[in-house]
This record gives structure tokens, C-alpha cells and sequence, in this order.
């Protein structure tokens, strides 16, 4: 078995028509494509043999965006691949010798047509800096024959990157003008369509904005359908809204996980604690935790039960009784659903203290999260509202954070606590623990001094 991987260069630059086309550079579009999908093909296994790119500058300069210097061991630039001609590649890997894989950085249309003749069925087009994957079934490479190969991966620039997948992406239906409740079909329509479109970047893995993306989708999703429940009492759309939250919920653990990763990256630590993070293997262990959660949710999403959530959840907020149901809404209906939730949130809040257990705090967040979804049904009328809501909830969201962030980091320390030659490792832990501990309780006071929603007094 051989193994072909096809990378077609990044977007590259016309601006400047002096210049021949071999030594057209990228643009800014093409370099950006580079990182995400640099780390795409690396896992895919590119490095295990030869890569050999195209002497044009586009190429040259996507083969540099793409792999690292010290991982390019086996790199040859290579005059003949710059061609459009597929059958030139065909007779050029019908004369390589026993590798077992070959990379290569070329252009269109060969390397699109080169797919075409290997596959049965090619993807239908070949975007810039895009990578395919194909198993051929050959002993030598020049048994090379139409329509033998197996597409193994075929990967975009939008499949792997949050930014270039969210390009030029379609806004939700009105705007900040103009009350939601006047269009809600349309806006869980385009989440949905949204949700639907992000869950081949949540599979695939290789940027976490993706996931931060599709739950803010599927969260939303379920607050506006929640919050017009409420207002009208339809019991059969407050059941519908219990599978997205089940699905919402499964997403959880991976983003805490996303999160204390990228924080462990981002924080300024001490020497010992970043000597005990080492040594303790501690980001090993949580990248290993979200590399499990990951595959849990990927096989979710890739379940039947998952498709047929889904599917019935468009077939309601596309129904005729949906739409009746959204028309009807008023703002006055929604002034006298705030009003019941902010009582409520004030009543809580009025309980807190610093002796409060955490699970307080998180009831209050997910309440005011609630009120801040209604209140969202008609921004027009409750912009000032909402603008206090927003700054209320990021404080919530820090202290819920930097909650799980100790539970986790306090769990990982017990398990190594018994192991020999951890007593270093577990002290600088303790260290980063108490630290965040004091964090949170900052947070906390702030919390406690924010008083009542939209004039509604807390003492």
C-alpha cells in the first residue's frame, strides 16, 4: 500500500503584474490559511516520508507556512511540479522508486484532475491550500491506475480553522434595531443551519473556536426557545428544548478543559509552579483528558440519536404552530417574564454571602443567564439592561471558571500525591491552587456588590 498526500498551495497574491507567474507570492488570505492547516497535515502523518514542492514561489512559501524548518528533514523543491498538467504528475510518481508515502505541493488544476483519475469519486473541488489524503493499492509506484485510489482525508482551510471557515458567513436575520421576537423562526433557523455547519470543525478538532462556537449556537438555540415557552406555555417546544440541552451539556467538559489548557499556556508563573507543571506531567494529563472528551463528542455528534434530535428540531421552528407562536410574542409579554426572573435572581442574590457554597453562585449565574436571553428577545427596549446583564455574567462566568479549574487541578494533585518523588510537584500544585483560591474569592466580593437587576434593589 503507498500512501499519496496532495496539498495544493495557500491563496496567493496578483496584485503585482510584473512578476511571472511562478513567483506570485501568497496574501495575507494564504498565510493565514498556513497554521491551522500546518497542524492539520502534520497529524495526518505528511512527515512519515519525502515531500516534494513545486519551485514557485506560492508553493515554496506554503511548504515554509506549513511545516516547521526542524521537522522538514526530507523536503526536495522540485522544478517539475510546477505544472497544471496532471498527466506531468502521473508520469513523475510513476518513476519514484519505494517510498512508502510522497507529499506533494503543487497547484490546479493538476492536482485537482490527479484526484480525479486516482478516485472514483474526488471531492468536487480543490480549494487553495486544502490537503487530500489517498490510499493507492500498489506495491511499486509505477502500477499507478484510474480510479484504484481510496480517499482517506480530505481537509479545507474551513474545516480546520474557525477564522477562514467564518468568512464571509451569512449574520442572523435583523439586527440590534430591531426586536428578535419579530423574527424568531429565522434566527433559530440560521442557529441551526449554523450548528449544522460547525459540527464538521467540532469532529475534526483542530481549532477549540469551533466548539466555543457551535455552544454558543446550540445554547442560544435552547434560551430563545426556552424563553418563548415560557412566555407562551407551549409544552411541546419546552420538550423539544430538553435534547438541546443534553447536547449542550456534553460539550462541557471539553471547553473547561480548552480552557485551563490555554490558561496553563497563558499564565505568568512562578518558577516552582512551572516547574511542578513539568515535572507532574500535568498538561499532558489534561490534554489526554480532552483528547477522550473529544472522541466522546465526535462520536456523538456523529450518532443517529444526535441526527434525529436534530432533524426533529428543525421540523418544529420551521412548522406553521412555531411561527404563529413567535409572531405573537410583545414586549410587553416579555417585560412581565423578566419581571417574574429578576425577582427571582434578586431574592438569591439576597441570600449570598462569602460562606456560600459555589453551587449558589452557579444557580445565580445560570438564572441571570436566563434573564439575559429574554431580555435579548427584544434589544431594542432593554439595551441598557442588557449591557448591565453582559457585565454581570462575565464575572459569574470567571468565577464558575477559575471553580472548575481548582476542582480539576485539586483531583489531578490527590492522584499523584502517593507517588514517589512527587513532593515537590504537589507543593508548587498547592501553590497554583491557593492562588487561584484567592482569585475566586476577589471575584466572589465583586460578585456580592453588584446589587439588584434594572433598579430592582438586592438589600
Amino acid at each position: 500500500m503507498k500512501y499519496l498526500y496532495l496539498i495544493r498551495h495557500a491563496k496567493s497574491s496578483w496584485a503585482d503584474d510584473s512578476l511571472r507567474d511562478d513567483q506570485r507570492p501568497l496574501n495575507s488570505r494564504g498565510t493565514r490559511q498556513l497554521g491551522a492547516m500546518g497542524r492539520a497535515i502534520r497529524a495526518a502523518g505528511v512527515l512519515n516520508g519525502p515531500i516534494f514542492c513545486s519551485n514557485a514561489t506560492r508553493a515554496r512559501q506554503t511548504l515554509d507556512g506549513l511545516i516547521p524548518e526542524d521537522l522538514r528533514q526530507n523536503t526536495h523543491i522540485v522544478p517539475e511540479l510546477y505544472t497544471f498538467n496532471y498527466k506531468t504528475l502521473i508520469n513523475w510518481l510513476r518513476n519514484r522508486q519505494d517510498e512508502d508515502s510522497i507529499t506533494l505541493i503543487g497547484h490546479n488544476p493538476a492536482l485537482e484532475e490527479l484526484a480525479s483519475y486516482l478516485l472514483q469519486q474526488a471531492p468536487d473541488s480543490f480549494p487553495t491550500c486544502a490537503f487530500m489524503q489517498i490510499a493507492l493499492p500498489v506495491k511499486h509506484w509505477h502500477k499507478l491506475a484510474r480510479n484504484k485510489g481510496r480517499l482517506e482525508q480530505f481537509l479545507t482551510p474551513k474545516d480546520v480553522s474557525y477564522e477562514q471557515f467564518n468568512r464571509k458567513r451569512k449574520k442572523m436575520p435583523g439586527g440590534n434595531d430591531t426586536p428578535l421576537a419579530r423574527h424568531i423562526p429565522e434566527t433559530l433557523q440560521h442557529q441551526y443551519l449554523r450548528m449544522r455547519d460547525l459540527e464538521t470543525g467540532v469532529i475534526r478538532g483542530f481549532d477549540s473556536e469551533f466548539l466555543h462556537q457551535y455552544r454558543i449556537a446550540i445554547r442560544r438555540s435552547r434560551a430563545i426557545a426556552e424563553s418563548v415557552s415560557e412566555i407562551s406555555g407551549d409544552s411541546n417546544l419546552r420538550k423539544a428544548t430538553r435534547a438541546l440541552k443534553r447536547h449542550a451539556q456534553a460539550t462541557s467538559q471539553l471547553r473547561d478543559l480548552h480552557v485551563l489548557l490555554a490558561d496553563l499556556e497563558r499564565w505568568q508563573l512562578e518558577e516552582g509552579t512551572e516547574s511542578a507543571l513539568i515535572s507532574s506531567g500535568a498538561r499532558s494529563y489534561f490534554a489526554n483528558l480532552a483528547d477522550l472528551e473529544h472522541q466522546a463528542l465526535a462520536k456523538r455528534l456523529c450518532s443517529r440519536k444526535y441526527q434525529k434530535d436534530m432533524d426533529e428540531w428543525f421540523q418544529l421552528i420551521t412548522s406553521h404552530h412555531f411561527e404563529k407562536t413567535g409572531r405573537k410574542l410583545t414586549t410587553g409579554d416579555i417585560r412581565k417574564a423578566l419581571d417574574k426572573r429578576i425577582k427571582q435572581h434578586n431574592a438569591q442574590a439576597r441570600q449570598l454571602s462569602t460562606q456560600s457554597p459555589d453551587d449558589d453562585y452557579h444557580s445565580l449565574r445560570k438564572l441571570l443567564k436566563r434573564i439575559r436571553y429574554l431580555a435579548e428577545l427584544d434589544k431594542p427596549a432593554f439595551r441598557a439592561m442588557l449591557r448591565q446583564l453582559k457585565q454581570r455574567q462575565q464575572r459569574f462566568g470567571d468565577f464558575q471558571d477559575l471553580h472548575v479549574q481548582i476542582e480539576m487541578l485539586t483531583t489531578f494533585r490527590d492522584g499523584i500525591a502517593t507517588e514517589p518523588d512527587m513532593f515537590e510537584p504537589v507543593a508548587g500544585l498547592n501553590d497554583l491552587i491557593a492562588g487561584l483560591a484567592s482569585e475566586k474569592a476577589g471575584v466572589r466580593n465583586d460578585i456580592l456588590t453588584l446589587g439588584g437587576i434594572d433598579g430592582h434593589p438586592v438589600l
